[in-house]
């Protein structure tokens, strides 16, 4: 999206407010995308340790079904 285009989509902000949160983000780039790709790792470990009730219940429901 544009700076104009997200202004449109979000009206509590101004335009200033786009381009100082885009000069930011481009100033401090290499840092937020290593904060993304750290919590995206944690994401990923957190549902390994503890894996969702729901997902184990369809699946044993698929299973019932199949036999």
């Amino acid at each position: 999206m544009t700076p104009d285009e997200i202004v449109s989509h979000i009206p509590t902000i101004t335009l200033a407010d786009v381009h100082a949160a885009l000069a930011y983000y481009f100033d401090h780039i290499e840092e937020i995308q290593q904060e993304m790709h750290a919590e995206r790792a944690f994401a990923e470990d957190f549902r390994r340790a503890h894996p969702s009730l729901i997902g184990a219940k369809l699946r044993l429901e698929r299973l019932e079904e199949a036999s």
